[in-house]
């Protein structure tokens, strides 16, 4: 981590250059998990946030100094993505984050791994309530899976 404090993150809307960043990210953060299996190579991470997330969903990120450290993707009223460099988590970032993004959304939803239990007391915490459960035949990693919303 740098020298940069929580106060010191800006949050803004991300650029279609930055896909190779954001992908760093998300990768660094699902293989801080060691339940999570490995279904894409680095590339398709790279082909996945260039093509489908930044194009399709309103994408913000949370920059330290130069480094982008975190983002969210919101496709409507779902949280589609969320994920922190893993050095920086605890510090509020992704609670900027995601009030930033869903402000002002009545209803919020996403669906978070049963196994992720830090994001499931984050989005709890959040005021997310449980409202189905999965069993992993509905994702590409077969884990099962939880559906949260909030509405406000």
């Amino acid at each position: 981590m740098t020298g940069a404090q929580p106060a010191d993150i800006i949050l803004r809307s991300a650029r279609r250059s930055e896909a190779g960043a954001i992908a760093k990210v998300m990768r660094a953060s699902l293989s801080s998990f060691e339940w999570m299996p490995v279904v894409h190579t680095p590339e398709e991470d790279f082909a996945f946030i260039r093509d489908i997330v930044l194009p399709g969903q309103q994408v913000a990120v949370a920059e330290a100094g130069e480094r982008i450290v975190g983002f969210i993707a919101v496709s409507g009223d779902w949280v589609e993505q969320l994920y922190l460099d893993p050095a920086w988590t605890g510090q509020g970032i992704g609670s900027r984050l995601l009030m930033e993004a869903t402000a002002g959304l009545p209803s919020i939803k996403l669906h978070c791994f049963q196994a992720n239990t830090g994001a499931r007391r984050f989005y709890e915490l959040h005021g997310f309530r449980a409202e189905a459960f999965g069993d992993g035949t509905t994702n590409e990693e077969g884990l099962p899976d939880i559906l949260y919303v909030r509405s406000c």
